[in-house]
C-alpha cells in the first residue's frame, strides 16, 4: 500500500507541471486583463517545438528555450490581435486553439510526413536533478527522484510570484493595466504593451509546460498530447482567485486526480470512463465555485 502511495505521489507532481507551468503564464496574463482560453495552444506549439529541436541539437535546454520562445512569439501575436485590433479575447483564443492545432498538423504532414505522432530520432529528455538513491526515502521518495528542471522552476516560480506581482514596479503596473486601465492610462503607463508583454509570458510558460509534456518521459510529439491541459489550468487559476500558492495546490491536485486515473485503469476498470476523472472534477469544481459565488452575494 505504501508503494502505491509513493507511486502516485510521484506520478502526481510529474503530471502537475505542465498544468501549473501554464496556469502561472495564465494567472499573470489575467492579472494584466486578458483572459488567455489559448494555452492549449502555446503548449501544443511548445511541445512540438521541443520535440524537433531537441532531436536536431541533442540538447534539452535548447529545446525548452525554444519551445518558449517560440510559444511566446505566438503569445505577443495574438496579443495583438486583442489589444489593438480589439478582437474578442474569448472568440480570438478559441480560434487560436485551432489554428494552431491544424498548422502543426500541416507541418508534421508536410515537413516530416507524419501523420497523428510524430518520433524523432536521438531526442534528449529532461535529465533527473537527484541521484536516483533518493527514491529508497520513505513516502516522497520516488517523488524526489523524478524531480527535473521544469518541475524545480515551475516551483520556484510558484514562490517567487506573490512577490513579484506586489512588490515589484513591473508587477504593480502590471497589475494596474488589468485591473484599473484609466488610471494606467492617466499616469502615463503604456497599459495595451503591459498586456501584450503578459500575453507574451502567458506564452513562454505555456511553452515550457508544452516541452514538459513532450520531454519529461515520452520522448515524442502527439496532436493529444495536451488533452485539454491549458482548460485545466484556466481552471486552476480561477478556483485559486488568482493566487498563485492556491493555484499550485489546485494543480497539484489535478495532477493526483490525473495519476489516480491512470492508476484506477490498471486494475480493469474501463479506461473510457476513468479517463474523464479529472475533466468530470474540474465541471464539478467550476458548479461548486459558481454556486459559493452566488450564496456570498445574496447573503
Amino acid at each position: 500500500m505504501m508503494q502505491i502511495a509513493e507511486q502516485v505521489l510521484a506520478a502526481s507532481v510529474v503530471l502537475a507541471t505542465p498544468i501549473l507551468l501554464a496556469a502561472i503564464g495564465g494567472l499573470v496574463n489575467r492579472q494584466g486583463g486578458i483572459v488567455n482560453i489559448a494555452l492549449e495552444a502555446k503548449m501544443l506549439a511548445g511541445a512540438f517545438v521541443a520535440v524537433v529541436v531537441s532531436s536536431a541539437t541533442g540538447s534539452w535546454l535548447v529545446a525548452v528555450l525554444a519551445a518558449a520562445i517560440v510559444s511566446a512569439a505566438i503569445g505577443y501575436l495574438f496579443s495583438l490581435t486583442i489589444t489593438r485590433a480589439r478582437a474578442n479575447m474569448i472568440i480570438a483564443g478559441l480560434g487560436l486553439n485551432v489554428l494552431v492545432a491544424g498548422f502543426v498538423g500541416f507541418i508534421m504532414n508536410v515537413g516530416f510526413d507524419a501523420s497523428g505522432t510524430l518520433r524523432m530520432p536521438d531526442v534528449e529528455l529532461l535529465p533527473k536533478l537527484l541521484p536516483g538513491s533518493v527514491a529508497a526515502l520513505p513516502l516522497v521518495g520516488e517523488a524526489l527522484a523524478d524531480l527535473d528542471p521544469l518541475t524545480v522552476f515551475a516551483w520556484l516560480s510558484v514562490a517567487a510570484l506573490p512577490f513579484l506581482l506586489a512588490n515589484t514596479r513591473l508587477g504593480l503596473r502590471l497589475r494596474a493595466a488589468g485591473n484599473a486601465a484609466h488610471v494606467a492610462r492617466a499616469v502615463g503607463l503604456r497599459e495595451k504593451s503591459l498586456q501584450d508583454f503578459g500575453t507574451a509570458f502567458a506564452g513562454f510558460y505555456s511553452g515550457l509546460a508544452g516541452a514538459h509534456l513532450a520531454l519529461a518521459s515520452i520522448g515524442l510529439f502527439n496532436e493529444g498530447l495536451t488533452a485539454g491541459r491549458g482548460f485545466i489550468a484556466l481552471a486552476a487559476f480561477y478556483f485559486a482567485r488568482n493566487r498563485p500558492v492556491g493555484t499550485a495546490l489546485v494543480c497539484l491536485f489535478f495532477g493526483f486526480l490525473d495519476a489516480t486515473q491512470i492508476r484506477l485503469q490498471t486494475v480493469g476498470l474501463p479506461p473510457q470512463l476513468i479517463g474523464t476523472l479529472p475533466y468530470a472534477m474540474v465541471i464539478l469544481g467550476l458548479c461548486l465555485t459558481a454556486w459559493n459565488l452566488k450564496r456570498k452575494a445574496q447573503a
